[in-house]
């Protein structure tokens, strides 16, 4: 979404909804990203406490989250998916010391079930593991291209 800093080492993408949060992680390269987990919500002390945990076991040194881009859409005021996700991460960053950069997640869930059927996923099966492994791979990919 707009320039983030640099940072060495695994970094955590999170795929925000409102059922389940999607996990993904890169690796210490910043090449690929795979799939990690899927989070089914309780409550942000809980989720925020799985998240913390997974960040603390994957030895990560920030956070992507994926952000809708109806951003714009935000800033005239008008109601959107991006002012939840936004005030979530206002709430993650007080949960979680680490750096948190959003991403823009439009696509991703496209992307996402295309990638399950490669897979040989089941049909009902959750993507949103999968949508925060192609958000984090494009936040990767956008990076490299840029140096």
């Amino acid at each position: 979404m707009s320039d983030s800093p640099q940072i060495e080492g695994k970094l955590l993408g999170i795929d925000h909804g409102m059922v389940r949060i999607g996990i993904a992680v890169s690796d210490a390269t910043q090449t690929v990203a795979r799939e990690l987990a899927i989070i089914t919500r309780k409550s942000k002390a809980e989720d925020f406490a799985k998240i913390a945990h997974m960040a603390q076991e994957q030895r990560v040194a920030a956070l992507i989250v994926g952000i809708p881009q109806d951003v714009v859409r935000a800033e005239q005021g008008l109601y959107s998916q991006a002012d939840k996700v936004l005030k979530w991460v206002e709430y993650l960053c007080a949960a979680i010391d680490l750096p948190i950069i959003l991403w823009d997640e439009t696509l991703t869930t496209v992307e996402a079930r295309e990638l399950a059927q490669r897979l040989k996923r089941k049909p009902d099966a959750h993507i949103d593991d999968l949508a925060a492994r192609v958000m984090l791979q494009s936040y990767l990919d956008a990076k490299r291209e840029q140096a």
